[in-house]
C-alpha cells in the first residue's frame, strides 16, 4: 500500500508496505482523508521524541470498514467511520471513571515513542481498534468527519472549565483548536467570547465563526473574564490567560507548545484561580460528528487545502514555516 512515511527527523517519502490485516478486536479501514495535525508538526523532527523515524503520522482521518477482525461483531463491512486517536483499555481505574484519555495504557494512532508505536493513516489503509470508531452520521462527508477529534479535543477543553450559559470567555490563540474552542464556547452559551492571536485574518475567521470581540496580542482584551483558554502553550500567552480571569476564575489549559513556562504563582493563589489541564478527549467524539452534522459547528471554513498523498511533504514543511496561515491540511491516498 501507499503511505507518506517519516523516514527521518522532518524528512518524507512516499513509501510502499504492504496491506495490514486486523487482528482481534480491530478493523482495517480504507482511508478516505487525514487531517496533518499541528503535533504532527511540532512534532516531525522528533524534538517531542513521540515521533521516531521510520513511521507513518497522521490520527485524524475518516474512511470506510473493508475488513473486520476476530471478535469484532458491532460494526460491518462498508461501514462509514472516523474514530479517536486515543487507545484506550477500557479496564484499569480511569477508564472505570470515563476517564479514557488518563488511561494507564493509552496509546495513540500516529505515534513512535519509546513506549510504544502505532502506525496512522497517512497511507492507503490503515488498522484501528475497534472501540474507538465512531459511526459517521449519513450526510456528512469523509472531510467533514475528519475533524472528529480536533473537535473532539476542543468540545473536551469546554467541558473540562465547565463554560456556562452567560459566561465571559477570553480565547488565546486562535489555531486551529482554538477556532473550535470559540464555536464550542458559542455553543456552550457564552454571552461574550472574546479571541487574541498575533495573526489577523484569524481573528476576523474567529469573529466569523462566534467571537464576540477580536484583539492582536499587543492590544488590550480586557479583563475579569469567567474562563481564559490557552491554545497555545507558551509563557506569554499563559500569563496573559491567567491574568485576565477575575478572582475566582478558570484557565483552561490546551495549548503545549513547550514542555515549562513560568507561572505567576502569587496571583493565582492570592486571587483562587483555577488552572485546568486539558488533554484530548474524553468521550466527546460521538458529540463531535453530531455538532458537525447539526451545523452547529462548523468546518469547512477551516479547511485550507485537500491535497493528495503525494504533496504531503510539502504541505508539512508549509505548515511548519507558518508564512501562509494554514490551518486543517486533508491528504488523501
Amino acid at each position: 500500500m501507499k503511505v507518506l512515511e517519516l523516514t527521518a527527523p522532518s524528512e518524507f517519502a512516499i513509501s510502499e508496505k504492504p496491506k495490514p490485516s486486523p487482528q482481534a478486536g480491530e478493523v482495517l479501514i480504507k482511508v478516505a482523508c487525514c487531517g496533518i495535525c499541528g503535533s504532527d508538526v511540532h512534532g516531525m523532527d522528533n524534538s517531542s521524541g513521540r515521533r521516531i523515524p521510520p513511521m507513518i503520522m497522521g490520527h485524524e482521518a475518516s474512511g470506510v470498514i473493508e475488513e473486520l477482525g476476530e471478535g469484532v461483531d458491532s460494526w460491518n463491512v462498508d461501514d462509514r467511520v472516523s474514530f479517536d486517536s486515543m487507545v484506550y483499555c477500557g479496564q484499569c481505574g480511569h477508564c472505570e471513571k470515563g476517564e479514557t484519555n488518563l488511561c494507564e495504557e493509552r496509546q495513540v494512532m500516529g505515534v513512535s515513542c519509546d513506549e510504544f508505536k502505532r502506525d496512522g493513516a497517512f497511507a492507503e489503509w490503515v488498522i484501528v481498534p475497534a472501540h474507538i470508531l465512531e459511526s459517521i452520521p449519513e450526510g456528512l462527508s469523509f472531510e467533514e468527519a475528519a475533524f472528529t477529534e480536533p473537535l473532539a479535543v476542543a468540545l473536551h477543553a469546554v467541558n473540562i472549565v465547565k463554560a456556562q450559559p452567560g459566561e465571559r470567555a477570553l480565547v488565546v490563540g486562535t489555531g486551529l483548536i482554538g477556532l473550535l474552542v470559540v464555536q464550542a464556547l458559542k455553543r456552550a452559551g457564552c454571552s461574550e467570547i472574546v479571541a487574541v492571536d498575533m495573526d489577523r485574518k484569524r481573528l476576523d475567521l474567529a469573529m466569523d465563526l462566534g467571537a464576540t470581540a477580536s484583539f492582536l496580542g499587543t492590544e488590550d482584551c480586557g479583563a475579569e473574564f469567567d474562563i481564559a483558554m490557552e491554545v497555545v502553550g507558551a509563557a506569554p500567552t499563559l500569563e496573559k490567560a491567567v491574568k485576565a480571569v477575575r478572582k475566582g476564575g478558570r484557565v483552561g489549559l490546551v495549548g503545549n507548545v513547550v514542555a515549562e513556562v513560568p507561572l505567576a504563582l502569587q496571583w493565582v493563589v492570592t486571587r483562587e484561580i483555577s488552572l485546568l489541564g486539558s488533554c484530548a478527549a474524553a468521550g466527546e467524539c460521538t458529540d463531535a460528528l453530531n455538532a458537525i452534522a447539526s451545523g452547529e459547528i462548523q468546518v469547512k471554513p477551516l479547511i485550507s487545502a485537500i491535497a493528495p498523498l503525494e504533496e504531503g511533504a510539502d504541505y508539512f514543511q508549509r505548515s511548519r514555516d507558518g508564512k501562509e496561515g494554514l490551518l486543517k491540511i486533508l491528504l488523501k491516498p
